[in-house]
């Protein structure tokens, strides 16, 4: 059969418009697509939950590629080992309570997984703002990451959504928007407290246990918690941030 470019980009416009049309008004937005947000929007979506992550980069998957220091393995550890070998992803080790994986098949399979639950992903779009309507959220305002790169002043569109995830890793992006817009988030001083350094022993623990609301209808998850909360980073361990991801989604599922 004969090629046609016209045809090929039409192909792309309608499928890419249909399915944007039906993610613009949903049950959750996740911001950010490392490990974190991969395991909740898997859960959130095999809930029957209308869940989409905005993923600033061209490739979801955050952090998880690269392992430690690019060599391409990841550890986990015995409590949150079953969160990978549900998905397929192969592990070793394990004598010592360390399990290590290599990070690009468990980077893909996440992803892979998350689609397969459901759950939408969108890449090369940022989060710029967020919507608020009677002191909670209500959505998230977007636009191409490469507006951002050009530096063009180019008005934004706007997803509303009941619930939303800061995912954005160390940077936790959307709280810092928040924080300039209503001026007090439910942390210790109100603010958000900065990250500490690296105790991976700490980290594992208060990444999952800072998995909080930080403001109305406004989640943390992954390491952004500890960023806000004021605690240590962990450094190439991601069981922490793979429980996180499933302790926000059940935090939502459970006011959905």
């Amino acid at each position: 059969m004969p090629l046609d470019e016209v045809t090929v980009t039409r192909k792309i416009v309608e499928r890419f418009s249909e399915e944007f049309l039906n993610s613009i008004d949903v049950d959750v937005v996740i911001t950010g697509a490392g490990p974190a947000s991969l395991t909740a929007a898997r859960y959130l979506a095999k809930a029957g939950k209308k869940v989409i992550i905005f993923e600033r980069k061209i490739s979801p998957g955050g952090g998880m590629w690269g392992g430690g220091m690019t060599f391409p393995v990841m550890v986990v550890q015995e409590e949150s080992k079953d969160l990978l070998e549900e998905i397929g992803v192969r592990l070793s080790g394990g004598e010592d309570g360390y399990y290590t994986a290599d990070s690009v098949e468990a980077s893909a399979k996440m992803i892979a997984a998350a689609i397969d639950a459901g759950a939408r992903i969108f890449n090369a779009i940022s989060v710029e703002d967020v919507i608020i309507r009677e002191g909670r959220i209500n959505g998230v305002v977007i636009n191409w990451s490469t507006i951002g790169v050009a530096g063009l002043h180019v008005d934004p569109l706007s997803v509303r959504s009941k619930f939303l995830v800061d995912a954005t890793g160390h940077d936790c992006e959307i709280v810092h928007v928040v924080q300039r817009k209503v001026g007090r988030l439910k942390t210790p001083s109100g603010k958000i407290e900065g990250e500490m350094s690296m105790w991976a022993e700490v980290a594992e623990r208060l990444t999952v246990e800072n998995t909080i609301e930080v403001y109305p209808h406004l989640y943390v998850a992954g390491m952004a918690c500890n960023a806000v909360m004021g605690a240590p980073r962990m450094g190439p361990i991601f069981g922490g941030m793979l429980l996180s991801g499933k302790k926000v989604a059940e935090l939502i599922l459970a006011r959905l």
